[in-house]
């Protein structure tokens, strides 16, 4: 006895399938959709929190300590040998292609304020204070004191994002400027010991405008604005325990590491239009 052959349009076999296409290719999209509009839901009460609320000056402090002081070190020897590297290769294709080095340093230190420094110690800030923050906060949503807080009527954006947001915004100002001053006085120190450049050749400052510093503080600012809503995000939605705190760390990094760059490409083609419009 023989079965009848199964068609291949059966009924509700096809559509099943595409739907399971339509389904894994939006999921994604989906996911993202989602989470950016958990971030800004984040950045919206963290604005009106700290209009409205209490300002917590001993908290920010602390956090100031957190994300400035125990990353100085990390800034300046990652700034230190970015410098080194990038004056050593563009002092020896300068001397292969021109020969001549007198302009060397001014254009270094136009590129290290309209990009390197604010952008690197960004990265940097996000592989070490964005998963700080997550680890921080996903491990008080996986043992309940979030829960408490909101039991005692406490929004937690206010007592956990607000003090976070304020000092990275302005810690990441003034470790850019850092970052400026380590990477521009390494490769000063590459040229001369590498190349014979008198550092007061090296230093020029006939390159650098107002619109350079302008847009490498603006940059600063984003940075130190989007990094602690990523992180601070990703701790508040933690689930599943302990595994979920790796995850939440891991989405921090990630997520803060992609703002940056996307931060940089806005900013910096913004920057450009409003100078063209100007000029």
């Amino acid at each position: 006895m023989t079965s009848a052959p199964t068609s291949p349009t059966e009924p509700g076999k096809e559509p099943t399938n595409f739907r399971e296409f339509l389904t894994a290719l939006g999921t994604p999209f989906v996911e993202v959709g989602g989470t950016i509009k958990g971030i800004f839901q984040v950045f919206g009460l963290t604005l009106y929190y700290m209009v409205r609320g209490r300002t917590r000056w001993r908290s920010i402090f602390e956090q100031c300590h957190e994300v400035g002081n125990r990353s100085v070190v990390f800034i300046a020897v990652t700034l230190g040998f970015l410098g080194m590297i990038l004056i050593y290769q563009a002092g020896f294709q300068t001397l292969r292609i021109t020969g001549d080095l007198q302009m060397l340093g001014g254009l270094f230190l136009q590129l290290l304020l309209r990009e390197f420094a604010p952008t690197i110690a960004a990265m940097m800030i996000a592989t070490r204070v964005a998963t700080g923050m997550a680890a921080q906060i996903g491990s008080m949503v996986v043992t309940e004191q979030v829960d408490a807080l909101r039991m005692c009527a406490a929004q937690p954006v206010d007592y956990l994002v607000v003090p976070r947001f304020i000092a990275t915004t302005i810690m990441m100002v003034v470790l850019s400027i850092f970052a400026v001053l380590v990477a521009y006085s390494a490769g000063a120190m590459t040229a001369y010991f590498s190349f014979g450049l008198n550092p007061r050749t090296f230093v020029d400052m006939s390159f650098i405008g107002w619109f350079d510093i302008i847009l490498g503080l603006s940059k600063a600012t984003a940075y130190g604005m989007a990094i602690p809503i990523i992180a601070c995000h990703a701790g508040l939605n933690v689930f599943g325990g302990s595994e979920g705190v790796g995850r939440a760390t891991t989405n921090a990094v990630v997520n803060a590491s992609l703002a940056v760059v996307f931060l940089d490409f806005v900013i910096s083609g913004l920057g450009y239009v409003v100078l063209g419009l100007l000029s």
